[in-house]
């Protein structure tokens, strides 16, 4: 079997409200308990998030999910009957724009809590680079 990341904990002020806006966005299920004092958003058969209610402070993090064109299609229009702003670049100004500069779409949004949340159609980390070594 190879490596696969199994689950992740996301921090949020609100895990049910954060979880909720994310499963909304990506269309995908979610579940306000479970294992835990988690709120889980199942993004697939094999990742869950668990988002984790939490007062202090706590780093910024980048989430991002390589997508279907289709999959692509849906969230934008869910981003945009929300009313949520994004943008074409990670840490860039809102421009309410799709990028399309890597071989695919690409867009990018916060959440309440900051964290970037990134949907992409093709993945620019695993473009072959020559000398590169592993099963990228």
């Amino acid at each position: 079997m190879s490596v696969q990341l199994d689950h992740a904990i996301v921090p949020a002020r609100d895990r049910k409200a954060a979880a909720e806006l994310l499963a909304t966005l990506l269309g995908v299920p979610w579940a306000e308990s479970g294992v835990g004092p988690f709120c889980a958003v199942y993004v697939n058969k094999g990742l869950t998030l668990d988002f984790d209610q939490t007062d202090g402070p706590f780093p910024v993090q980048h989430y991002c999910f390589r997508v279907s064109e289709t999959e692509f299609e849906g969230i934008v229009a869910r981003i945009r009957a929300r009313g949520i702003e994004y943008r074409s670049t990670p840490h860039g100004p809102v421009d309410m724009q799709v990028n399309t500069q890597h071989g695919g779409r690409i867009v990018y949004w916060n959440e309440p809590d900051g964290h970037v949340w990134e949907a992409l159609t093709v993945s620019y980390a695993r473009q072959p680079q020559n000398g590169m070594q592993g099963n990228a």
